[in-house]
């Protein structure tokens, strides 16, 4: 299993201590968020200070944007990283898309494996010499001129991982992709019962096996290195929880355990700005099927019984203290 580590910071020039401090710890990757910035830049500085590490988005919101610009941008970011580069993409949800992108909103798995097929064809243009003529319902790209392709191309396109939670687009990652990237929001139970099906349906359409594919997953964890710090990370991640659950997308991960009637109610709660009080109604059940729930020295057996056989990737996004070198050694 491979461990990534994130840079989940805001200040970009932090960032060249990070990717080498992660880089020297022995993480297999560093994971870059849409969150308060842009998701590339940080992966830019990564390449640039480091040498053997692999760089992903997760997740860059591909509905903010069109295929010709993620189809550069990976390219790019593959070129100058010497083909390390992993374009993870998500669609977010419809509110984000119209009002905070204001970009268009509709069926959106099939707008994303539209999406990912034109970067492919686009691909295909520059690495290939193919006649650049897709023609969607969403996308249309028909034009490429020898000025506007890219000189650099030893490196080859990036992988495309795609961020799915319902089935259609777990199928949709499982077709055109090359890894799902699962959502921290997902149980046990839902990735074996929901998730793989949907996977395997999608594999099976495009003729490939589990074998050809990578599955990356961020897993909640509630520890500390005392009583006050777990504490703290318990309330926290109850906070969390509640916030992922209040998300009417997300229903059917609640649903599968019998608690699908708590999704509006924290959609109602979250309308009246009572994020505090929402974390109160993700009891200890809860918390222990979304999170492990561990001492530090228990963290890498429990993580590798809840990601064994599944999961290929471990988006390591909490903290692993002073002797963070031996414990990433003992997560994989």
């Amino acid at each position: 299993m491979k461990i990534d580590g994130a840079i989940l910071i805001e200040d970009l020039a932090q960032v060249p201590g990070r990717v080498r401090a992660l880089e020297a710890a022995g993480y297999d990757g560093v994971v870059s968020a849409e969150i308060a910035n842009d998701p590339f830049l940080p992966l830019a500085l990564a390449a640039a200070h480091s040498e053997r590490i692999e760089l992903m988005t997760s997740i860059a919101v591909a509905f903010a944007r069109n295929p010709m610009l993620l189809a550069q941008t990976g390219h790019d970011l593959n070129s100058f990283s010497k083909g390390r580069m992993i374009l993870g993409l998500g669609s977010q949800i419809r509110p984000h898309i119209t009002r905070r992108f204001s970009m268009p909103w509709s069926r959106p798995a099939a707008r994303m494996r539209e999406f990912i097929l034109a970067m492919h064809a686009i691909w295909d243009c520059w690495y290939e010499g193919k006649q650049l003529a897709f023609q969607g319902d969403f996308y249309t790209h028909t034009l490429m001129t020898p000025g506007f392709t890219p000189k650099q191309l030893r490196h080859g396109r990036p992988r495309v991982l795609l961020a799915a939670v319902g089935p259609r687009m777990t199928e949709v990652a499982g077709e055109v992709c090359d890894g799902l990237i699962a959502h921290a929001f997902t149980t046990a139970a839902y990735m074996r019962q929901v998730t793989l099906p949907a996977l395997e349906r999608g594999l099976a359409t495009s003729g490939r096996s589990r074998q050809d594919f990578e599955i990356t997953c961020p897993v909640f964890v509630v520890s500390g290195a005392d009583e006050r710090e777990f504490e703290a990370r318990r309330e926290a991640l109850r906070k969390q929880i509640a916030f992922y659950a209040s998300t009417p997308a997300y229903r059917g991960v609640l649903e599968l355990h019998g608690w699908g009637d708590l999704q509006p109610e924290l959609t109602r709660m979250s309308k009246q700005g009572l994020w505090d009080e929402m974390g109160s109604l993700i009891d200890d059940e809860m918390l222990g099927a979304f999170a492990v729930v561990a001492e530090p020295h228990e963290l890498p057996a429990k993580l590798h019984a809840r990601c064994r056989g599944v999961v290929d990737r471990l988006m390591c996004t909490f903290a692993l203290g002073d002797d963070e070198r031996e414990r990433v050694a003992a997560l994989k």
